[in-house]
């Protein structure tokens, strides 16, 4: 996961991508990292993880995205139910937050499950200049 944080830092720097989202994009990386380690299954672990980045600027302004492609049992984060954050640390269970920090970092999220691999796509947008 170290090694996947330095360099999707290294190519959002290289893109030009603010600081601020590339630590976003980071921080919802090493959630989908851990969460393929961890659910994923013995499938997960047996197959590279590949990660594409993509960051693409037109009228509207600009947008980066990182695909992470696992080969782990299928798994549509965009059906699992919705959690809300706590409101203190009291009320907070161990683990479990993981999407709910993903949701919240993430602009947008996309996912499809296609020749036995799965394609999480999250992403940020800013305008440009």
């Amino acid at each position: 996961m170290r090694r996947a944080s330095a360099w999707l830092v290294t190519t959002c720097r290289q893109h030009d991508v603010p600081q601020a989202l590339a630590e976003r994009l980071e921080l919802c990386l090493n959630e989908v990292l851990a969460n393929v380690i961890t659910h994923g299954g013995t499938t997960a672990l047996s197959a590279p993880i590949k990660l594409l980045v993509e960051v693409t600027r037109d009228q509207d302004g600009s947008k980066a995205s990182v695909t992470v492609s696992d080969a782990g049992m299928p798994f549509n984060p965009l059906s699992a139910p919705q959690r809300l954050l706590p409101k203190t640390l009291a009320e907070a269970p161990e683990g479990g937050l993981g999407l709910v920090m993903i949701r919240r970092f993430a602009d947008w999220l996309d996912y499809h499950h296609e020749e036995g691999q799965n394609h999480l796509t999250f992403g940020t947008r800013w305008n440009t200049p």
